[in-house]
């Protein structure tokens, strides 16, 4: 076992404000991790091999994973009611399960959870571009006004199809209102991608495009409906045909407008107060047409680990578009620092030099991360039923995962 250091606390603590994290210092003050409690309906365990579907290939080897198995221990807890973590490093692989499926049932977390994986949805979108572009069939540099034509304003800018995949097109966001409640109440509502950018375009644009970078939903809606104009076919469609079946990705699907989740699953709960009382409610089943192409995405810790090493080893979209992947954007981010958001992934430069490739989501009731070296060496997927997803802060349980795995770094 790898002990923590300052490296490894400097590096998670980047990495949380990175991932909104808003009090500095909070992973470091986080990472002495309870020991595992005893609550009913909990569990801490873990497996060094997944003999379903003729295995994921997690191999215990020498790997010791007493941080991570420490830092989910004792799940449910305020912050979150369960967590999936799936690690792997030169010395081995290991995956591990904490909490329960429901808190009605206290029933454990099923093996092999799907879960919503958020943003983390924009690198398969990112990979279908690619690939049609690798086909001819799109030009990263093609203006979306001649792809889409009608969609933007006559006297809008150029927005270019790179443009929206690496958070430089300046387009604006549709905003709803604020508040759980307002949310809870229209959870069902269906929106169309054409909605979505109407109901953005009521904002003017956040700059000029290819000038600065902004990380947005906005350019992958947009991307989304692109897919589906050059292919013919559904987003959902193509995301099958082109990567679920081809990697075997047997949990992986854009669920389109149902608001389940299907097959094994654990519930996402949401943090309310109402007449000045705190309740959990289950916001298991939600639309995810608000988000498509950018954040709607079902799929589970193998096929995250499955796709992310394919795709890190030149599998899925040919060398030229692949290294766009790993090229950030000549420009600065709308608050003046450097720009962090590539094509489908967000870079974070480690102390050594080196870079972690990431990719985070949340939807509410549902955290979810990658995370990988270049060379795939070292890979984290997690899931995390947070009780506030959407919050500003990162949950403590989160938290600890994120330091845990990095002190095997």
């Amino acid at each position: 076992m790898k002990i923590m250091n300052r490296r490894t606390v400097l590096v998670a603590t980047t990495l949380g404000a990175l991932l909104g994290v808003t009090t500095p210092g909070t992973l470091a003050a986080a990472a002495p991790v309870p020991a595992p409690a005893a609550a009913s309906g909990s569990t801490a365990s873990g497996s060094g091999s997944d003999g379903r579907r003729g295995g994921s290939g997690c191999r215990p080897g020498t790997l010791d994973p007493t941080p991570v198995q420490q830092a989910i221990a004792g799940l449910p807890q305020a912050d979150a009611t369960s967590a999936q973590v799936r690690i792997t490093t030169p010395d081995g692989c290991w995956t591990g399960t904490s909490g329960v499926r429901d808190l009605r049932s206290q029933a454990p977390v099923p093996p092999h959870a799907r879960f919503r994986v958020g943003s983390v949805t924009k690198t398969f979108t990112a990979v279908l571009v690619l690939q049609l572009a690798a086909e001819g069939r799109i030009d990263l540099d093609a203006p979306v006004q001649r792809l889409l034509p009608g969609l933007l304003p006559a006297d809008y800018p150029t927005v270019t199809v790179r443009q929206l995949l690496d958070h430089t097109n300046g387009l604006p966001s549709p905003s709803v209102p604020d508040g759980i409640e307002w949310q809870l109440a229209h959870r069902y509502d269906r929106w169309t991608p054409e909605q979505l950018v109407r109901l953005g375009l009521h904002h003017p644009r956040e700059f000029d495009p290819g000038t600065k970078q902004h990380y947005t939903n906005m350019g992958y809606i947009v991307a989304g409906m692109i897919i589906e104009k050059i292919t013919g076919h559904s987003y959902a469609t193509e995301l099958d045909w082109r990567i679920a079946r081809p990697l075997g990705l047997h949990d992986t699907y854009a669920p389109g407008d149902d608001p389940r989740i299907r097959g094994p699953h654990a519930h996402g709960y949401q943090t309310v107060v109402r007449d000045g009382r705190t309740e959990l409610v289950d916001v298991t089943t939600w639309s995810q047409t608000f988000t498509p192409a950018a954040g709607n995405v079902i799929s589970s810790l193998t096929d995250l680990d499955t796709f992310y090493t394919a795709l890190f080893a030149g599998r899925m979209v040919p060398p030229a578009q692949l290294n766009t992947m790993f090229t950030l954007p000549a420009v600065r981010d709308v608050s003046g620092g450097p720009a962090r958001y590539s094509v489908g992934l967000t870079a974070f430069p480690l102390p050594d030099g080196e870079t972690l490739w990431i990719k985070t989501g949340s939807r509410y009731g549902y955290l979810a991360g990658v995370a990988s070296t270049r060379d795939g060496r070292f890979r984290v997927e997690y899931s995390i039923t947070g009780t506030d997803a959407k919050g500003e802060e990162l949950g403590a349980t989160a938290q600890r995962v994120i330091t845990a795995a990095l002190s095997l770094l």
